[in-house]
């Protein structure tokens, strides 16, 4: 029921406590990790699959972007359900739109020279059998932490 609530949709409930990576020695940390993706409940749990066991077809299904550049498109399915999901990333600019790999809903855009490293983990590097994996626990209500 929670779902229904849209000051639920306001938070985090996947990862309410930032990371160790995110502004180390910060004194805002904890509430600039809420700001900085104030809508992650709705697009993950409201319009977002995250929760849900589903499959993910493509062109590099368990990807943002394609590990060589240039497009990528997959298409989620939760039953009768199909979302659809399309990426650039190129030389000068990159984007996205859609539900990603994990079943979230989202959408960027960047201009200009891109950076080439990034010291967050990224979803694409996790194998593909622990990006099921993780899907299956979390469609577990038990498996769910708040």
């Amino acid at each position: 029921m929670q779902k229904w609530n849209p000051l639920w949709w306001l938070g985090n409930a996947d990862d309410p406590v930032p990371p160790d990576w995110y502004r180390p020695g910060s004194r805002c940390r904890n509430a600039l990790w809420q700001l900085r993706n104030p809508l992650h409940n709705f697009t993950f749990h409201v319009i977002g699959i995250a929760d849900k066991c589903f499959t993910r077809t493509g062109k590099f299904p368990d990807a943002v972007f394609a590990p060589d550049g240039g497009w990528n498109w997959a298409v989620a399915r939760y039953g009768w359900l199909r979302l659809p999901f399309v990426s650039y990333n190129g030389e000068r600019w990159r984007f996205y739109l859609g539900w990603r790999e994990r079943g979230n809903f989202g959408g960027k855009i960047n201009f200009g020279r891109l950076k080439t490293t990034d010291s967050r983990p990224q979803a694409s590097d996790l194998e593909p059998a622990r990006t099921r994996e993780w899907r299956d626990n979390v469609a577990q209500p038990s498996n769910v932490q708040f």
